[in-house]
């Protein structure tokens, strides 16, 4: 399959996110249940994964720093996420995922003290206004509350970690050891909130597309497309995900944000666009 096809495919599967965790919640199964399924079914793909190909596992510090990682990135990630699809809808939580790329810029400026140029400040402003828009924007079937934005902006910025952890990992570990440790701990991490619900087969399938085609297949396509395409390019495409999520949760739940919303909206999806193109970053390897 050609690269752009396969990173075109990876937007496509991790835009369902939200239509599959939406539906998996209509069914009765509690938004942090939905987090906690996701983790535990998509690690045991990756623990499987990284066994069959003998991957080494992290050890000793970097064991302890991917096990922080998965509280945050996984733990509060996953579950922040199912939250927000919650209180506002799937495409608004799609959506706010993408100030992760302004996340990333205001980290490095105050802990690696990388410096914020023209288009890093415009590109953070530029995601400001966009939350701005949205919030005064909303629309039908889309509920823009303190919580929605409080719980999209939470999973925007624990996406972001992905960029920092996986620039230091990455290349040091195959991806799949990694994540067959972090998901594990992040599931531990959310077993304490969850409240376990009786589920009727359309919600295990839900969770179970969620593991297997939203995160781990989606996981795959992304990188074997990165193979044979430069990271400027692969995010570009990528960055349908949330133009994909806002199409279905229109067709499926009639969410259509109002135009304000649209235009804050294309604000923040413009602001990450302008960032991922910056050579030196990646979008980060899974969502």
């Amino acid at each position: 399959m050609p690269a752009p096809l396969l990173i075109l495919c990876a937007a496509f599967l991790w835009g369902l996110l939200g239509i599959l965790g939406k539906q998996a919640q209509q069914a009765g199964v509690a938004p942090l249940e939905v987090a906690f399924w996701r983790a535990v079914l998509a690690g045991g793909l990756y623990a499987l994964h990284a066994a069959v190909i003998r991957s080494p596992l992290p050890r000793g510090r970097d064991l302890w720093i991917t096990a922080a990682f998965g509280v945050a990135g996984v733990g509060v990630f996953y579950g922040s996420y199912q939250l927000a699809v919650r209180s506002g809808g799937a495409s608004l939580a799609s959506v706010l995922l993408y100030t992760a790329p302004a996340f990333v810029a205001l980290m490095g400026w105050l802990f690696l003290r990388e410096r914020l140029g023209a288009r890093e400040l415009l590109a953070v402003a530029g995601t400001l206004l966009g939350i701005g828009l949205i919030s005064l924007g909303g629309g039908q079937g889309v509920t823009v509350t303190g919580a929605a934005l409080a719980w999209g902006l939470v999973a925007g910025f624990t996406y972001s970690l992905y960029y920092l952890y996986g620039k230091a990992f990455f290349n040091r570990y195959h991806p799949t050891a990694l994540l067959s440790v972090a998901l594990p701990v992040g599931a531990v991490c959310l077993l304490p909130f969850v409240e376990f619900s009786a589920k009727t087969p359309a919600a295990w399938g839900s969770l179970g597309a969620i593991a297997v085609f939203s995160t781990y297949l989606a996981y795959l396509a992304y990188s074997a497309g990165l193979r044979h395409l430069n990271a400027t390019r692969a995010s570009v495409i990528a960055s349908l995900e949330p133009v994909v999520a806002t199409v279905l949760a229109a067709l499926i739940f009639a969410e259509r944000p109002a135009a304000l919303a649209l235009l804050g909206a294309a604000l923040v999806i413009g602001a990450a666009l302008s960032l991922s193109l910056k050579p030196s970053e990646a979008r980060p390897a899974v969502e």
